[in-house]
């Protein structure tokens, strides 16, 4: 039997590492943040499952991998023993009169992403209120994505390390290594660190990583009920807003071409309450918890890649860009069916027959 060390504790390493567990692969995790996972890019995510609503701009193979997951995702929390918060009511996009022209547009991007007829259904006012009271009357039409969902992120992350322990995985947490430390002691190691593996990843690769910073709130908004992720078109200040258990609001908009770990400007934290205060007045009495940022590890090409190496021993998972929960458990399923046709010896095909993902063999 193999012996595996999954490098990088966040979202992809431990789905990686429980996915392998299953296929009776000894491993064990290091991950250089704690057991929350408050490190990871994850932790500050929204957590949505919107390959519809991503269609505007991801590409056509981040949206097949993201309508393959949302099933994978029900399977996933269906085996974990700690509950875990799994939605899918859809979403709603709306615009204010103003700006009606915005879902002209945003329909059209649908069109040309692929977005099925059926995947988009209009709704008037009467049908935006009837479905979310506390939005009546303030939005004439909207958008509803049917298929669309979201999860709790950070209960994902709880979740799969408890999960990970109960299967007596040694994890590693506020443990930092690399993988020549690693590679002497294990069969493979399996890289996932995301923006954190940026030095060995572009040494040299055709694909360059980068982090692409984002800023995420998160607020208490006990006045408030919605029964879905609610995006809001505006020319200058879009968003979306994922409603959590408990009035717990996830709040985000802004996709930065910066590696600044800085925290939050008061000019982005500005927009970003004052586009959330335009949905519903309410939201000015909210508590704020949180104005986070993270860095979103992304790939010039803006596709994840999985990289393999037989002879250093090693698989690469990386380029999840701002899609993490989207498409995860579809990308490492395709990196834990690598894993054993390595581990067996077997010939590597060029990609992944379930998730289309290519295989690349990388030469140093």
């Amino acid at each position: 039997m193999s012996k595996v060390a999954v490098l990088g504790g966040g979202l992809s390493g431990r789905l990686m590492a429980f996915q392998l567990v299953e296929q009776g692969i000894s491993v064990e995790l290091f991950e250089k943040g704690e057991r929350n996972g408050e490190q990871a890019a994850a932790y500050v995510a929204a957590a949505m499952l919107a390959p519809s609503a991503e269609a505007v701009e991801a590409t056509p193979e981040v949206i097949r991998l993201g309508k393959q997951s949302i099933a994978l995702w029900r399977a996933i929390v269906g085996r974990l023993n700690t509950p875990v918060m799994m939605q899918e009511n859809g979403s709603l996009i709306v615009w204010h009169t103003q700006d009606k022209p915005l879902s002209a547009e945003f329909a059209r991007h649908l069109k040309r992403g692929g977005v099925a007829e059926h995947e988009t259904i209009h709704w008037n006012a009467d049908e935006i209120a009837a479905n979310e009271p506390q939005l009546a009357g303030r939005f004439s039409d909207g958008l509803y994505l049917p298929t669309e969902g979201q999860l709790d992120g950070r209960q994902v992350l709880n979740a799969l390390a408890d999960a990970l322990e109960s299967m007596n995985v040694a994890c590693h947490w506020s443990c930092e290594r690399e993988v020549e430390d690693l590679a002497a002691q294990y069969d493979w190691v399996i890289d996932c660190r995301g923006y954190g593996a940026k030095a060995v990843w572009n040494r040299p690769s055709e694909s360059v990583l980068r982090g692409v910073r984002g800023e995420v709130a998160r607020v208490y908004a006990p006045e408030i009920e919605l029964s879905r992720p609610v995006r809001l078109l505006h020319p200058r200040y879009p968003l979306y807003i994922a409603p959590k258990e408990n009035h717990i609001f996830v709040i985000g908009a802004t996709q930065i071409e910066s590696e600044s770990q800085a925290p939050a400007s008061v000019r982005s934290g500005l927009e970003l309450l004052s586009a959330l205060y335009a949905v519903h007045p309410a939201f000015g009495e909210a508590n704020l918890l949180e104005l986070a940022t993270g860095l979103r590890p992304t790939l010039n090409h803006h596709n994840p890649e999985i990289r393999f190496n037989r002879e250093r021993r090693l698989i690469e998972v990386n380029g999840l860009f701002r899609h993490g929960f989207m498409i995860s458990p579809a990308v490492t399923g395709a990196a834990v069916r690598l894993a054993g046709a390595l581990f067996a010896g077997s010939d590597i095909p060029e990609y992944d027959e379930t998730s289309g993902l290519p295989y690349i063999r990388t030469a140093n």
